[in-house]
């Protein structure tokens, strides 16, 4: 957790410092006032929302507390982040509005309830919306959650814990992008609930314009994720996921166990073979190669580095109290142009003689039987859900994520049976959208500026950018499995440990030299130390210390 919130702290300053840069490379001209202009869908559905005017009668932010100890504590929230209905920016439709994320580096959690609860058993359930990455997305999430329906559900107090059906959208962290789609199903045999993850999800697509997530589940049992109206990824409920749906009908014996006498080692060493007479193990893996000679242009009697002769001695130096002064030493500009300076050592080379240390060759070992494994007992746990599309009742639609970048914005979410309808909302909404804003697009860099590179600016930018997505994927991973994620990125482990230690060094430092702390006089030296303080002569004052006296010292009328 200490990793976590000082990565936290670090990708936020990153993200913070990298803003105004961002801005200006998002920027796109604004649209015409004469465009197209907002005009609320006659498409009906279950669930349908533009976010027009009254939505917020509908949509509740939630107020759950954080939980301290075990207890909510009622003065704090659990989701500070804030929402709100706004226009794109830049504008795309006039009058065009959505659900917008504004508090970057937050918790964000806001829900509504359905009109009437939607019961997908027996039918096609379709999932859409559209997402807008205002301000992209580098690490936290844009998906929503179908919520399970329940008749004490009040949006006040929806949160990460409120049970869902369905989860779906993108997600990103670092180096993890991927369309989630999660679902949760309910064991007929002992009642637990347990989600199912989409084995290979499609990676979302990361930059500022208007993208459109659609989810198909249809009775047949199979599924289709499309992207902006392509698919991206297809397949069955009972085959796609894991953990699968249906459990295996036999397990591993619990109880069983290896006999001692089991012998699972295919190879032993052959206990008949002999180390060779001419094996010799002591000979070195490479020796000095004899055909090698000194470049002509050696130069041993020059040193590779030298004293700086343009570095001078510091006017404050004092030779008493900071010793003798000594000029940095620099690359020697006479050995630049040559083989090299200083001793010439000769190279090594392999040693044909080198065999290593002798190991008895291999052989079948006659005593193996094969790898053990239990017995298989039936599954008690067993059952087959032939239909795990006849998913449980949803009584209501939820936004619960973690972001680091605001304006994030949802809009046109439908939520029904029909296919066709979903498509008459794409084609009415987002399609006019993506239409507009691949003509705002700028136009490609010419071929002589792409040639020329990013220069020095740009390649302490993708620094930076490097430094923040690996402090991401971190984030990551930490959260996961901490020790993993040190290992696989040790540096950005020492990185955040530096940010999360320098505060405290710091203060300490100034609270340091700010107090004085006087010396407890010593009462009970014993006779010896005390003839040891008389007979040890009186330190000789520096310079420094006879100059400091004589000012301190009053002078007599």
């Amino acid at each position: 957790m200490r990793f976590a919130l000082a990565a936290t702290l670090a990708t936020a300053a990153l993200v913070a410092a990298d803003a105004p840069a961002a801005a200006d490379a998002n920027a796109a001209p604004k649209p015409d006032a004469s465009g197209p202009v907002f005009k609320a869908t006659a498409i009906k559905a279950p669930f349908l929302e533009q976010f027009v005017d009254g939505w917020g009668s509908t949509w509740i932010p939630s107020t759950a507390k954080k939980v301290v100890d075990g207890v909510e504590d009622e003065e704090l929230l659990r989701y500070r982040g804030k929402w709100d209905v706004e226009a794109s920016t830049p504008a795309v439709i006039v009058g065009d509005k959505g659900l917008v994320v504004k508090t970057a580096a937050a918790l964000h959690a806001i829900s509504a309830k359905l009109p009437k609860v939607i019961d997908p058993k027996g039918k096609p359930l379709i999932v859409q919306y559209e997402v807008k990455l205002q301000n992209g997305l580098e690490c936290g999430g844009a998906y929503i959650k179908l919520l399970t329906h329940t008749d004490s559900f009040e949006p006040t107090s929806f949160g990460e814990s409120t049970p869902y059906t369905i989860m779906f959208g993108p997600d990103k962290c670092g180096g993890n992008n991927r369309v989630h789609f999660i679902f949760r199903h309910k064991n007929p045999v002992n009642g637990k609930i347990e989600e199912k993850h989409l084995a290979a999800p499609p990676a979302a697509i990361i930059d500022n314009k208007t993208n459109l997530y659609t989810l198909i589940v249809r009775p047949d049992q199979t599924y289709e994720i499309l992207i902006n109206n392509e698919s991206a990824s297809s397949g069955s409920l009972l085959e796609n996921f894991t953990p699968p749906v249906n459990p295996p009908a036999e397990i591993d014996d619990p109880t069983d166990s290896k006999p001692a006498d089991w012998v699972d080692v295919a190879k032993i060493p052959d206990p008949k073979a002999t180390k060779p007479d001419d094996w010799d193990e002591s000979a070195p893996l490479e020796i000095p190669d004899e055909d090698a000679k000194q470049p002509s242009d050696w130069l041993p009697n020059e040193q590779a580095f030298i004293p700086d002769p343009k570095a001078e001695k510091p006017e404050d130096w004092d030779d008493e109290e900071d010793g003798e002064w000594t000029a940095p030493t620099v690359p020697n500009p006479k050995c630049e142009a040559v083989s090299g300076c200083g001793e010439w050592v000769r190279p090594n080379k392999p040693n044909p003689a080198y065999k290593g240390k002798w190991r008895a060759p291999l052989i079948d070992n006659p005593e193996y039987k094969g790898e053990w494994a239990p017995r298989k007992i039936p599954n008690p746990d067993y059952f087959e859900d032939k239909t795990p599309s006849d998913f449980t009742k949803i009584g209501g639609l939820g936004i619960e994520l973690w972001t680091m970048q605001n304006g994030i914005m949802f809009d046109n979410i439908y939520i029904g049976h029909s296919a066709d309808d979903a498509k008459k909302l794409a084609d009415e909404t987002w399609a006019v959208k993506a239409s507009i804003e691949k003509a705002q697009e700028p136009e490609p860099a010419k071929e002589d500026e792409k040639a020329k590179g990013p220069g020095a600016a740009g390649r302490i930018t993708q620094a930076v950018q490097t430094v923040k997505d690996q402090t991401l994927e971190f984030v990551d991973r930490v959260q996961q499995d901490p020790l993993a994620a040190i290992k696989e990125l040790p540096h950005i482990a020492a990185l955040l440990a530096v940010v999360a230690v320098l505060p405290i060094f710091l203060i300490a430092s100034f609270v340091t030299k700010k107090t004085t702390v006087e010396e407890p006089e010593e009462d009970g030296d014993d006779e010896d130390e005390k003839e040891k303080k008389e007979d040890k002569p009186a330190a000789t004052p520096s310079k420094k210390d006879t100059k400091a006296k004589a000012k301190a010292t009053p002078k007599k009328d």
